[in-house]
């Protein structure tokens, strides 16, 4: 038996459990204050646990000597893992609900649309459904226009098959995009006569028709806004009240024990509070307020570093630029295949003018938010850079963790900037399986594809980065997000950019003690030590040590949140819902 170490708790006490016979991954080297020092290396033989928080850490015989008592619970991993609990750097925990509830089109391997007959048919079946029927819009999720036969996306024709009656919606995976019925378009009023918005496109069918050309039901951006809105506020309260209950179970199954919903109306943010009043939630949720919302009335926002029921809003958000795979991410070079509406020198757009972007930032820093925006291309990261760089130069020095998210083609010079900016890279990974074939072929080419989510420019120059899965876009998968990269595997299986992989421990970091710092509550949460939250997952096999291929196959087994374990769950009661909180307003940028 290993000797106790330094750091491992002075006192003693009845334990409520005490873990060991297993891998225990502490993630104890990351940024924050050591609590526990191993200077040979190992991993402890044991971990107890009372009250909610880790009173010990080390060796399994002074464990029980010192903690074991008539009611501790002493139990043997049987050799599976022991890690701290999973931190979403990002993600939309309400939209990953909407998810749950809306028509499935998501495509392999999440799901099996693989056609537009497959849309059309499970629209229908939605809009039969219990749930279905009471909406007042027919909506479904995620089909993935690359994954369709043609690589097209389904039009207002194709849509019309599923109702002519009823308005009928299909998001896009990104959320970025999506396409509506005819009946769809006459509700928002999108006609020949309408003009494209500002950061947004009607696409068009037949171009003849004047003044701008007949829409044919496919919407990005600004204007596809409206379309999500209406058909998520359609949806009946009583399945919108559940959205929140079904993204915290999904969060809970893949091993997350903190959350995020990036990108709150101000009306969430107040739901959200009046459901954790009403009952704690069973995981961390960091909310997000729109900056656009937020800056009008900043007092709503009330952001705090302390959590209230396991609630608490953090910043703002800001939406810089669009989808690299819907070719609506701002970007500094041209696609390598511009949408068919498009000319060769087509680059994306940004979603705001530059002194809107700064204002935004700057109302951060004012109120003391933590600042996050969404950055896909490398020209809207340079946008942020900019505006991060004016608003720390007016500002007085401060601690705070500004982030740039999903940063799919941060260039290695932006890469720099950011470590100089003090600005924490959240890197979308999953896109190498998702969407890197895609990249290559039609988005980027193989030259500039091989540098998405560039990890390794971020560890070469010690920084801190995170990882995240974005559901809905994608499931709330832990394990995809350490698959894709540490393999970078795409989908026809290639290694999309091998310089740019990450070993086992280090993508670990980017969803445990990295997101904690992130988040700011790296002396809380994100590793196994002494006075920390005791937020764990059990898993089949260590995500450490086993080769990269086999990520994928490893079970989550237990997710346990300060001390109590929140799956499997014994209890399937939902979250209580107080009266008149349905999410009403909820909308979405992923």
């Amino acid at each position: 038996m290993s000797e106790g170490r330094e750091g491992a708790g002075t006192g003693s006490g009845e334990a409520d459990v005490i873990f060991h016979g297993g891998e225990i991954e502490t993630v104890a080297d990351g940024p924050g204050p050591k609590r526990v020092v191993a200077e040979d290396g190992a991993r402890p033989e044991a971990v107890a646990v009372k009250d909610g928080r880790i009173v010990f850490v080390g060796g399994l015989d002074e464990a029980l000597a010192r903690w074991r008592g008539t009611t501790t619970e002493v139990r043997d991993l049987d050799g599976r893992a022991l890690l701290p609990g999973f931190i979403d750097p990002h993600g939309h925990v309400v939209g990953t609900g909407l998810q749950e509830t809306v028509a499935d089109l998501l495509g392999e391997p999440d799901g099996d649309v693989g056609d537009i007959e497959t849309i059309v048919r499970k629209l229908r079946e939605f809009g039969d459904s219990e749930v279905g029927r009471r909406s007042a819009w027919i909506v479904g999720f995620g089909y993935d226009d690359a994954l369709l036969d043609g690589e097209s996306h389904p039009t207002r024709e194709d849509l019309d098959r599923v109702s002519i009656e009823r308005p009928v919606l299909a998001i896009h995976q990104s959320f970025h995009l999506g396409a509506v019925n005819s009946k769809g378009l006459e509700v928002l009023n999108y006609s020949a006569a309408t003009e494209n918005p500002k950061g947004g496109v009607i696409r068009r069918g037949d171009e003849s028709v004047l003044p701008f050309g007949e829409p044919n039901g496919v919407l990005e951006e600004t204007a596809f806004t409206p379309a999500s809105g209406r058909a998520i506020m359609g949806i009946d309260e009583r399945d919108r009240a559940l959205f929140l209950d079904k993204g915290l179970k999904a969060a809970a199954s893949y091993g997350f024990t903190t959350v995020q919903e990036g990108a709150a109306e101000l009306a969430v943010l107040g739901d959200l509070r009046a459901l954790a009043a009403a009952e704690p939630l069973p995981l961390d949720v960091v909310v997000y307020v729109k900056a656009a919302d937020a800056i009008k009335t900043p007092h709503l926002v009330d952001a705090s570093g302390e959590y209230v029921n396991g609630l608490r809003a953090a910043g703002i958000k800001l939406n810089l630029d669009g989808s690299p795979q819907g070719r609506t991410a701002w970007l500094r070079e041209p696609y390598k295949t511009p949408p068919a509406d498009e000319g060769d020198d087509y680059c994306g757009y940004p979603t705001l003018e530059e002194e809107v972007a700064l204002e935004q930032v700057r109302a951060g820093f004012a109120h003391g938010w933590q600042v996050i925006a969404h950055v896909n291309g490398d020209e809207a990261i340079a946008q942020f850079i900019r505006c991060v760089r004016i608003a720390t130069e007016e500002s007085e020095p401060a601690d705070r963790r500004t982030t740039g998210i999903h940063c799919q083609t941060a260039g290695e010079d932006q890469i720099g900037e950011f470590r100089r900016l003090g600005i924490i890279p959240s890197f979308f990974s999953m896109h190498t399986f998702y969407w890197g074939d895609w990249y290559v072929e039609t988005v980027l080419g193989e030259s500039r594809a091989v540098d998405i989510s560039p990890a390794q420019w971020a560890l070469a120059r010690g920084m801190v980065y995170t990882s995240h899965h974005d559901a809905p876009v994608a499931r709330p998968s832990s394990l995809a997000i350490l698959s894709g990269q540490v393999t970078r595997k795409t989908r026809s299986g290639i290694t999309l950019g091998k310089h740019q992989c990450v070993s086992g421990a280090d993508a670990v970091k980017s969803i445990t003690i990295n997101a904690a710092y992130q988040y700011g509550e790296e002396a809380e949460k994100g590793s196994i030590e002494v006075g920390k939250l005791a937020d764990l997952v059990i898993l089949s096999a260590n995500p450490v040590t086993v080769p990269g291929e086999a990520l994928l196959d490893i079970v989550i087994e237990e997710t346990i949140k300060a001390g109590r374990t929140v799956y499997p769950r014994v209890d399937t009661v939902p979250v209580p819902v107080p009266e008149g909180v349905g999410l009403s307003l909820f909308t979405h940028h992923c």
